[in-house]
């Protein structure tokens, strides 16, 4: 039986509660894709709408894990982007850097999807260094004809845009976003489907039998296929050789009661997405219906809702002590997959066997641009493909048996970073 979803804002507003069936007997297909999250079905729309016979097999439902969990911010750019320039010009990295979101706006429009999709983004700066950071990036921006507004912001003009003193200034980026990340997910699943994608749920991978037509087998039934691809990302055990070359971290968010009019007006009138630069981070939002998600990493392996809310709601108020007294409506948390030097990782197990994983919280944006890279790897064209299958793995020892202090180690690691 699959697992429902986590008792997240998200899964409450979803559009949909999908019922695909359970993968039963011996199936036979073009490609099959293993895990139903944004990287698996993007990863089937794009081969569909090229003409493949696709079947998606997913553990239990469609956005279960991250994909269906996350902050829905849509964030240019790719993690641990500087170890991807040396094999990869100027101007490829930058396409990369936005496909993402362009496949997001085109497939919200041609199939008339449902998620809350909005733009507007800021970056704010906890240090002086974070502000050098914006200008570097501002100047990126401009010498490359970035077609969206951006602008520095001092101080002052980040409190008069978002109602807070907590930082030294912001980079605003017209081009990035937010979203409701469960439904853009069920929403592409839905369009998929529609162009003769088979969706399984409840059908947990137990095995994927390699050869000239590997076989991915589940405890029901099995998908022979020309191809494969794995798309599990953080919540993927099945094949051995990609355990431990990610690092499991948790995110938690709670998502507060709908502010009103006069409370949206002093914390967040532009409806922006906001984030700070930390590793162990804090970024939040509005919802449609105007609640803050407010969303941070912390050394945490539970789904407590008081346990989550007595450790973010404290920090909300922490920048915002007008909202004093504000309820929390839903607290929920998810696993990301964060690879050494946080360079997403995409490659083969097999020459037929493709992956794609690892995209440190960046995966809104980059698991669609993955999905296309899988999508023509799988034709063999393998230019993009090839920018990141050259990047070595290194794998954490023990990462899969000791994942929980490893997780502790990690956070405590990334705190310190975070503080110099």
């Amino acid at each position: 039986m699959p697992l429902p979803h986590t008792g997240s804002y998200y899964a409450a507003t979803a559009n949909e509660a999908t019922d695909y069936p359970t993968l039963q007997g011996d199936q036979q297909a073009d490609v099959c894709v293993i895990g139903a999250g944004f990287t698996g079905i993007a990863t089937a729309l794009t081969l569909a709408e090229r003409g493949y016979k696709v079947h998606v097999v997913e553990a239990n439902k469609v956005g279960w894990g991250a994909s269906g969990r996350n902050g829905g911010q849509m964030i240019g750019g790719i993690a641990g982007e500087k170890h991807l320039k040396k094999g990869c010009d100027d101007d490829l990295l930058w396409q990369m850097r936005w496909r993402g979101h362009n496949i997001i706006r085109e497939r919200v429009a041609k199939y008339g999807i449902d998620c809350d999709l909005k733009h507007g983004y800021l970056d704010v700066a906890i240090k002086p260094r974070h502000l050098r950071d914006f200008e570097e990036e501002f100047t990126y921006l401009q010498r490359h004809g970035y077609e969206f507004e951006s602008r520095l912001l001092d101080r002052e003009e980040t409190e008069a845009t978002i109602g807070t003193k907590a930082y030294l200034g912001s980079l605003l980026n017209m081009g990035n976003g937010h979203l409701h990340p469960l439904n853009l997910c069920l929403g592409e699943a839905r369009a998929a489907v529609e162009l003769g994608v088979t969706v399984y749920e409840g059908s947990k991978v137990q095995r994927i039998e390699h050869g000239e037509r590997p076989r991915v087998v589940t405890s029901t039934g099995s998908v022979t296929a020309d191809a494969v691809v794995i798309a599990g990302n953080a919540y993927h055990f099945v094949e051995p050789r990609l355990r431990g070359i990610m690092f499991p971290v948790n995110s938690f968010i709670i998502a507060t009661e709908p502010l009103s009019e006069k409370q949206v007006a002093r914390v967040n009138p532009q409806d922006l997405a906001i984030c700070d630069p930390n590793f162990v981070l804090q970024y939040y939002r509005l919802s449609a219906d105007k609640r803050i998600l407010f969303g941070a990493r912390i050394n945490y392996f539970g789904d407590d809702p008081d346990y989550i809310t007595g450790h973010h709601l404290p920090l909300l108020l922490r920048l915002y002590p007008q909202l004093e007294g504000i309820k929390v409506d839903y607290a929920w948390g998810g696993t990301i997959g964060v690879p050494l030097h946080r360079v997403p990782r995409l490659g083969r197990v097999a020459p037929n066997v493709f992956y794609s994983q690892g995209y440190s919280g960046h995966g809104v944006n980059v698991t669609h641009l993955a999905g296309e890279i899988m999508a023509d790897a799988v034709a063999g064209t393998l230019e993009r493909f090839d920018v990141f299958a050259g990047i070595k793995s290194t794998r954490f020892p023990g990462s899969h048996t000791l994942r929980k202090p490893l997780v502790a180690l990690g956070v405590l690691y990334y705190q310190l970073r975070d503080r110099l």
